[in-house]
């Protein structure tokens, strides 16, 4: 195998990974919200940020979100 052919599958293998995370990422925080309990109606404003903003949403709930719920 040579090396540009290695860096092609590697190159290929990056890409596929970031698809996937970037479907799974959404999915993931979504299930987190609507499984999760939230004060007041604050789970509906979590599912409409994942929704309308699918990526940048997801992460912030991961990083803000998660913290503010009630166990």
């Amino acid at each position: 195998m040579g090396t540009f052919a290695f860096i092609g599958a590697l190159s290929g293998l990056v890409v596929a990974f970031l698809v996937i995370l970037g479907l799974l990422l959404p999915l993931l925080a979504l299930i987190s919200v609507l499984t999760g309990r939230f004060p007041g109606n604050e789970k509906l404003v979590w599912v409409l940020v994942i929704i309308f903003l699918p990526y940048l949403g997801s992460i912030l709930y991961f990083i803000v979100g998660k913290q503010n719920r009630m166990i």
